[in-house]
């Protein structure tokens, strides 16, 4: 009886420690909006899935071989939703994304479909997978649509050849895969062509080699078949190409080719900011070299570093005189003013920025910049400021400035360029009030700003690891030390006497 009383008081414990929302917490958490979002996207998609790829055995009332296709389908769909979910966790918060992704992938696979039917060409296949290549490597990244390409593959090769026709499979893979690879980076205009030509060769080759060994000889057929394709794969580069502008629009994003057209001076924008704010232009041209040589040194994006960083600071339009690079040795024109008058002007320059860019259609890409380069940090001069007046002037029972007051209101960087250009921004301006600006001095100020900046806080939000943070804290020291660098002390030439009279 004593064995059996231990055991029900052990029971009763548990059972009290034992949270009664512990499974329901647990599922509201893996339940969240997103994920459900998304989940209702995966089956919409699996459902129209099946009635297209098996709508010849739902003709035939064929209900074994109707089984088997969807058992594929709901194989290759839950690889899809397994990788983005263990590798693309951030695709998964945006269901507008999940939706338009799976909109996509319908209506290519049923473009696929209906045309082979109708013209019994299997080049319709490798037109869609590169059109899938193409604008999964340009709305998101070659890593994502490499990987998203196999799984449309393998779907187009069920809903097409039926197992009867691997080729088709493959030629597929070579034509699309091309482009994941090699179109990192649009720049110019030949950049799209170039790529083409050569996933048109690829693709020759491939299904060539495919086609004779299927045959088991060369024949015209052979050749018509790898010639048919390879110039699909290259039609499909020049179109996607001459939609470009198009695309950029539906799926708000900015390619290289956008960005150099934004790096612009005569952009309106840009041109305004030289105008009416000429050393906040200076300031940012120089923040751009020294932010887009610190990205580079990383991994990431120099041109967006660089294109972000000219429009950064564009909300200082509105309110020029305010700003120390634009007084040009006058009288600063917040010595008549309050701490706190002068912290809600210069923290304004960060909303008066977003409305010029909202005012003028500046890319999102872009503004992110603008909002972030500032984060939550303290605006120390003025809050100093109000400090030291409040222990002048305040009474024993007045209560002190806060920091919270003087803070910017971020958010704080979200992407490593934005951190970069954060701390570019910081450390060019702490430089240029050095008296001697050496090598040595500058160092130290780029690390003391970075630490600051790490110990706030303001490196939250974009994973940003300390070997890349030191990377670019090198990076950043050199280029700013290379601006300020030392010069030779010219000798004065000899006073000419006066004339002889």
């Amino acid at each position: 009886m004593g064995l059996f009383n231990k055991s029900v008081s052990r029971r009763g414990r548990i059972r009290k420690e034992i949270n009664p929302d512990w499974g329901f917490g647990n599922l509201g958490r893996f339940a969240s909006p997103e994920v459900i979002y998304s989940a209702v996207a995966w089956l919409m998609f699996v459902i129209l899935c099946v009635p297209v790829l098996g709508y010849e055995w739902i003709q035939q009332f064929d209900l074994a071989r109707l089984a088997s296709m969807a058992v594929m389908v709901v194989l290759i769909c839950l690889a899809i939703a397994m990788h983005i979910h263990l590798y693309q966790k951030r695709f998964i918060r945006n269901p507008a994304r999940v939706f338009g992704l799976a909109i996509f992938f319908s209506l290519l696979l049923i473009t696929a479909k209906i045309s082979v039917a109708l013209t019994g060409q299997y080049f319709w296949t490798t037109a869609t997978a590169v059109t899938a290549a193409l604008i999964l490597t340009i709305t998101f990244s070659q890593q994502f649509a490499a990987a998203m390409i196999f799984f449309y593959c393998a779907l187009t090769y069920l809903a097409t050849a039926r197992f009867d026709n691997i080729n088709v499979l493959f030629t597929m893979i070579a034509a699309s895969l091309p482009f994941c690879f090699f179109l990192s980076d649009i720049r110019t205009r030949m950049k799209l062509l170039e790529v083409s030509l050569a996933a048109s060769f690829i693709t020759f080759l491939v299904s060539a080699a495919c086609e004779f060994l299927a045959s088991a000889g060369w024949s015209m057929d052979l050749l018509r078949t790898a010639g048919s394709n390879a110039a699909v794969t290259f039609f499909v580069g020049v179109l996607i190409q001459g939609l470009l502008p198009v695309l950029e629009k539906v799926f708000r994003i900015a390619t290289s080719m956008t960005l150099l057209d934004y790096s612009d001076a005569n952009q309106p924008l840009l041109r305004r900011l030289a105008i009416e704010a000429p050393g906040t232009f200076s300031h940012s041209l120089l923040i751009g070299t020294i932010s887009e040589a610190a990205a580079e040194e990383v991994g990431r994006n120099g041109l967006l570093c660089r294109v972000g960083a000219y429009y950064h600071d564009i909300g200082k339009i509105n309110k020029p005189g305010y700003f120390v690079e634009n007084q040009l040795g006058s009288v600063s024109w917040h010595k008549e003013l309050s701490p706190q008058m002068s912290q809600l002007i210069i923290v304004g320059h960060i909303k008066d920025g977003m409305e010029l860019a909202e005012e003028y259609g500046l890319p999102a890409v872009l503004r992110q910049f603008i909002e972030t380069h500032h984060g939550t940090t303290l605006v120390e001069y003025f809050y100093d400021r109000a400090v030291k007046q409040h222990e002048q002037n305040g009474s024993a029972d007045s209560t002190p400035p806060s920091e919270g007051e003087f803070r910017y209101p971020g958010p704080k960087p979200r992407t490593k360029e934005a951190a970069i250009i954060m701390i570019a921004d910081a450390v060019e301006g702490a430089v240029r009030s050095l008296s001697e600006p050496t090598p040595t001095k500058i160092e130290a100020v780029v690390h003391n700003i970075a630490m600051r900046r790490l110990q706030d806080g303001q490196f939250d939000e974009c994973d940003l690891s300390l070997r890349e943070l030191s990377r670019i804290e090198a990076s950043i020291s050199k280029s700013v030390a290379a601006y300020y660098h030392g010069r030779i002390a010219y000798p004065k030439p000899p006073e000419t006497p006066p004339e002889q009279v």
